[in-house]
């Protein structure tokens, strides 16, 4: 889609702090990090929210919440704690319509969440 900034992202044509990328999956910090570490997790394929997902995405949500886990991992967080979360449309915080996962980790997080 080329009016979605993360489709823009994945294209190369916005710069991003990559984290971590493979053929499917692109991971990178957040612009207003809410946490120590937070990145997100997004697909390479457009999905605009996770009302969107149907049965055949699920490998590749299976695959966004293994990737969440081994960056935490990789950050030092898998054994102190860390946060995820989709949030689905504008009430629930989204701004970016094309999915993603929010990492949050290396402060204490609170719930409910604002």
């Amino acid at each position: 889609m080329d009016s979605c900034l993360f489709c823009r992202i994945v294209a190369g044509e916005i710069p991003a702090t990559t984290v971590y990328e493979d053929d499917d999956l692109l991971v990178f910090r957040d612009i207003n990090p809410q946490a120590p570490m937070h990145v997100l997790v997004i697909p390479k394929v457009h999905i605009a929210t996770v009302n969107d997902l149907t049965p055949a995405h699920e490998a590749l949500v299976g695959a966004m919440v293994r990737c969440a886990a081994q960056v935490a991992k990789d950050h030092g967080f898998d054994g102190s704690g860390y946060r995820t979360v989709f949030n689905c449309n504008a009430a629930a915080g989204q701004t970016v319509f094309h999915i993603h996962l929010h990492v949050l980790g290396g402060r204490t997080l609170t719930w409910p969440p604002g």
